[in-house]
């Protein structure tokens, strides 16, 4: 009777706060009580959307995303670049911190934070209050490989909590009588002892009359205690049955403190019938309810474990053994043994500080000897009157929380190496384009048999090796040139199939199986070939370097509805229509150390000189920038040991119609025999003198100019009349697109052919002028020489169709 008494009042603890603590009250009174459990809705992202150029934000959207606390990332400029569904039902999107709903005073001191936080990296506040009345606990920390941005965490106060918690427990409706069954009476005090509500269970047996209103007097004027301290109803006497009184916080002890008066420090009285009268042998009746106790909490998902005095386990049910990595071993001696060296002396003070004298409560942080790097709160509770049992223990699951935390650094690190990436790649591209355009000029002035020859072809080769490597930093940095189509993934697979088994050899099987009913795709076919090369190659080496070489590749094509994914329960991929593309091997399967870092630049496994570490961060960019996702996980076999990998690349079905490609005729310089006026404008001296010899030698007149000022002054003087304007994009003072700007003005239909490292749709999105051309670095003596020739032929065929 004892033991279902106090899982009875546990379950009022869970609603009456939300604490680690209360949880398992809770279950347990579901489990007396309601004989249900409690079911946690799964929490879904609120995408946001990707918007290239921008950065891709929604693996750190699926990160921040917890129920009951509000977070947002704003950059140097306040505006919010994500957050997460509790701050937007809270806010709403157009709310930027620190520009929150708050009145004048609030908002004055949120905007004081944002600036303590910009210069000392963290800042706080206790509470302010919302225009709806709501207080919330802001802080302010700067983060970012930059430190440019400021994450945003708001949660409700405690007075808040107790608030709303408060007038959600009705005891004086079905939920306060059906703990009067169970032997529960309860009441709610302040401070002071006042009541402020009571169960109608409570109003009969103290006052004799359940709908008696005992609303605003002395709590303890209703009970009475005899010489061994045992507590009985004032109108019952001791002809009444013992009470035992539990006093409930309905705020955080460590809250507590800070609540603002009386009222809010308010306390949940649980009076719990020991079913015992005077005579009858208390200690058995508390043994029988350890009893009862231990096998409700066996069946209970939250980690729990009781221990005596001396600090020794008695009991610790499933979810207890497998948080502390103890399952199918039992526990321990002592709660010490499960932790590391340096966290026993503090463990052992705390139980027996929480065995012994008044029933407290409390945490402390401890490391476990199964999982040493990722500190846990493990909870610890006095409990009187259950025999030998004196300290509950309460281990919460930080697992999601540290899973979050992961995927927040890889989030920022994969962004911030692949802007770094894209940088480098794009520099490194302008001396490459010197390289190779030099190359070429001196491969025309020797012919095969030439001692040189060979040399300069030598040194031409590695270039282009370079290059191919500078493209692949720029696909993993989503910064590369691409041509997407409407594509069926079937067509693309068959494309690249007849390379893939000549790479894979005799012994290493290659399987392919289509679905039925595949949605079109928008993503550049040579790039999503690069993808399926990538994966099967990898899959190749896997398989390799396993025993004889034998396996099987696999290649799948598969169809999912956007009913499919929300049954998924992803945290990542949105709810919509995707193809499937599904590569997998028998390849061993991936160390669970080296999944997070997959798809990483430059991380390899494989032996020095065999491999870059770019084809799966390449495949990674491609995928990306295509609107897609992708993932790898291990394949089990009926035992549960991995025996191989699986990639999954997720692509949106498109729904629109298939873009309009502009016819560009295919022409060669040699085509246009007019000769032309070419201005030159590339701030990089080697790229402008490789430029400028090669366009000369192609039959122009190239007049060349280091930065845009100097290109608008030479078109300002007039003396030249210009047939095209061959320009780099980005330079310092007055950039490409603004000098271009400026010449337009005075010569509205001037081609213009823009040269650079970037992708050329980043650019058209970015600089959105009309009739521009683009060639991009690094290039070759023939290939500017047949772009600008290309260019000009448009641009006389344009000009005859106006005046025909």
């Amino acid at each position: 009777m004892l033991g279902g008494a106090l899982v009875g009042s546990a379950g009022v603890l869970y609603f009456a706060t939300g604490s680690g603590l209360v949880a398992l009250a809770f279950v347990l009174a579901s489990a007396v009580l309601l004989g249900g459990v409690v079911l946690l809705d799964r929490v879904r992202i609120a995408p946001l959307g990707e918007a290239p150029p921008a950065p891709d934000w929604s693996v750190t959207v699926a990160a921040i995303e917890r129920p009951g606390e509000a977070i947002a990332i704003t950059d140097r400029a306040n505006r919010m670049v994500c957050a997460n569904r509790f701050y937007l039902d809270s806010f709403g999107a157009n709310a930027a911190p620190p520009a929150l709903p708050m009145g004048r005073a609030a908002l004055e001191a949120v905007t004081l934070l944002a600036r303590h936080a910009w210069r000392d990296g963290t800042a706080a506040l206790d509470e302010v209050e919302a225009e709806d009345e709501t207080s919330w606990q802001v802080t302010a920390t700067r983060a970012g490989r930059g430190e440019d941005h400021l994450i945003w965490r708001l949660k409700p106060t405690a007075r808040a909590r107790a608030g709303a918690d408060l007038g959600a427990l009705d005891l004086a409706g079905p939920f306060g009588k059906m703990l009067s069954r169970a032997g529960i009476e309860t009441a709610i005090t302040t401070a002071d002892g006042v009541i402020r509500a009571v169960s109608s269970g409570f109003a009969e047996r103290a006052a004799g009359d359940e709908r008696a209103t005992l609303v605003g007097q002395d709590f303890v004027s209703f009970l009475r205690s005899d010489e061994r301290d045992r507590i009985f109803f004032a109108r019952e006497g001791r002809g009444g049955t013992p009470q035992t009184l539990v006093d409930v916080p309905l705020v955080d002890p460590e809250e507590r403190v800070t609540a603002a008066g009386p009222d809010e420090a308010t306390s949940l009285m649980l009076l719990i019938d020991s079913g015992v009268g005077i005579g009858s042998g208390f200690d058995g009746a508390a043994q029988a309810g350890v009893a009862q106790l231990d096998a409700l909490l066996a069946q209970l998902p939250l980690g729990l474990a009781m221990t005596d005095r001396d600090g020794r386990f008695l009991f610790g049910n499933d979810a207890f053994l497998r948080s502390v990595g103890r399952e199918g071993r039992g526990l321990p001696a002592f709660p010490t043994d499960l932790v590391v060296r340096e966290d026993k002396a503090a463990l052992s003070d705390a139980v027996r500080r929480h065995g012994r004298g008044p029933s407290t409560s409390g945490d402390v942080a401890v490391r476990l000897t199964n999982s040493p790097e990722e500190p846990v709160s493990l909870g610890l509770a006095g409990v009187r009157g259950l025999g030998e049992a004196a300290v509950l223990l309460s281990l919460a699951d930080t697992s999601q929380e540290n899973q979050l935390r992961r995927q927040v650094a890889q989030a920022t690190k994969m962004q911030a190496v692949g802007q770094l990436a894209g940088g480098v790649a794009h520099d490194f591209n302008n001396v490459l384009t010197a390289i190779i355009g030099t190359c070429d000029l001196m491969l025309l002035r020797h012919i095969p048999g030439d001692s040189d020859y060979d040399d300069i072809q030598q040194i031409r080769a590695n270039s282009n090796r370079a290059a191919a490597l500078t493209r692949q930093l720029l696909a993993f940095s989503r910064q590369q040139t691409l041509r997407p189509e409407i594509i069926q993934l079937p067509d693309v697979v068959s494309e690249v199939s007849p390379l893939i088994k000549r790479l894979l050899g005799e012994k290493i099987t290659y399987y392919v199986q289509h679905d039925r009913n595949l949605g079109p795709v928008r993503a550049d076919p040579q790039q999503l070939e690069q993808v399926i090369m990538n994966l099967a190659v990898n899959a190749r080496d896997a398989i390799q370097s396993r025993g004889d070489g034998r396996g099987r590749i696999s290649l799948y094509t598969r169809t999912l509805q956007a009913k499919q994914v929300i049954q998924l329960g992803s945290e990542v991929l949105p709810a919509a229509d995707y193809t499937v593309l599904i590569v997998q091997d028998t390849g061993g399967g991936i160390p669970p150390h080296v999944l997070p870092k997959l798809f990483e630049p430059f991380f390899t496994t494989k032996e020095q000189g065999k491999g870059t570490g770019l084809g799966l961060s390449t495949a990674y960019g491609i995928v990306k920038q295509s609107g897609g996702f992708i993932f790898a996980d291990n394949i089990a076999d009926k035992t549960g040991h991995p025996v191989g990998a699986r990639f999954t690349v997720y692509f949106p079905v498109h729904r629109g119609e298939a873009p309009r490609k502009r016819p560009v005729p295919e022409l060669v310089s040699s085509d246009w025999s007019a000769g032309g006026k070419v201005l030159l404008v590339e701030d990089e001296d080697m790229v402008r003198t490789v430029a400028e010899r090669a366009l000369s030698r192609a039959g122009y007149t190239v007049t060349a100019c280091a930065n845009g000022e100097e290109g608008l002054a030479a078109i300002e003087e007039g003396t030249t009349e210009f047939d095209i304007v061959v320009s780099d994009v980005v330079m310092p003072g007055m950039d490409g697109p603004a000098m271009v700007r400026a010449i337009r003005a005075r010569h509205p239909r001037l081609p213009v052919l823009f040269m650079s490292g970037y992708a050329e749709e980043q650019l058209r999105r970015d600089i959105d002028i009309p009739d521009m051309h683009f060639i991009a670095k690094p290039f070759s003596v023939a290939a500017i020489g047949d772009k600008v020739g290309a260019v000009l032929r448009e641009a006389r065929a344009l000009e005859g169709s106006r005046q025909g």
